[in-house]
């Protein structure tokens, strides 16, 4: 499983006379069915400034800059688009792309889901629980033997930075810089032959475990929960098999709420 190419954000700065301004909207908003129909775009948004009305800001994140340029740009669905948006290409003042760097987090306003589980206490007990069941389990003892004790706390650390919570397993295991973090987790599996039944019964336990943690049991705080885990045990099915190899240096996921934020009354 080879790494995909690093997606790109295109920031396209437009300066709009007032009277303009409303067939500017109109001309996006027609301009926006091809661009959400291109396979390159990942998302977009245009925004207009609070303090000069005259100011708008458009963001596509691409999937890579050269699918932007050389995919969508020699497309339908780029000549569909730009034919909305010609009238105003004279009201660039920028339009380049940037690299998202390392330096990325959500804000105190919506909680991590880490500190929406309980943080280090919850998941200590999380993986505590799970590993009791595994070791006691015919389908998976096998996988297991041998457990190093502190494996469970190291499984905690990695749960909570992907859940938003420090970043511990990337301090402790990540090498210098904590780049090789996801690499040192990934390398446990490899060789490993991990089947399909023997992964369904692991994701089978890990939600059985977080009932008796007491992790959340809301419809949002689990849904992302049982999404990781369905990606990361599949990942670690394909990373124990025949033809896998250690993956490049990579930071730890960070996994979000998705599609359904927290009710907070």
């Amino acid at each position: 499983m080879s790494a995909s190419p690093a997606p790109t954000v295109e920031y396209i700065r437009y300066r709009v006379p007032a009277e303009r301004a409303a067939e500017f909207l109109s001309a996006y908003t027609r301009a926006a069915v091809p661009l959400a129909a291109a396979p390159q775009c990942v998302d977009y948004e245009l925004a207009r400034c609070e303090e000069d009305f005259e100011h708008f800001v458009l963001r596509i994140t691409w999937t890579s800059t050269k699918d932007h340029l050389e995919g969508f740009r020699s497309s339908e669905h780029f000549r569909d688009f730009f034919a909305h948006i010609r009238p105003y290409v004279e009201n660039i003042e920028e339009m380049r792309h940037y690299t998202p760097t390392s330096v990325r987090g959500s804000g105190a306003s919506t909680p991590t889901l880490y500190a929406w589980a309980g943080g280090a206490e919850r998941f200590g007990k999380l993986t505590e629980v799970f590993y009791e069941k595994v070791l006691a389990d015919d389908l998976l003892a096998p996988v297991f033997a041998g457990l190093a004790p502190e494996h469970a706390a190291h499984v905690a650390q990695w749960l909570g930075e992907v859940f938003g919570g420090p970043a511990a397993y990337s301090r402790d295991h990540g090498g210098p810089d904590g780049s090789g973090a996801h690499a040192h987790m990934v390398s446990k599996h490899l060789g490993k032959g991990i089947t399909e039944p023997q992964r369904r019964r692991w994701v089978n336990l890990m939600q059985d475990a977080a009932d008796e943690a007491g992790l959340p049991t809301d419809a949002e705080f689990r849904s992302a929960f049982v999404a990781y885990v369905e990606w990361g045990t599949r990942l670690a099915v394909y990373f124990s098999g025949p033809e896998a190899t250690r993956p490049t240096d990579q930071p730890v996921p960070t996994w979000t709420w998705g599609a359904a934020l927290p009710y907070q009354p």
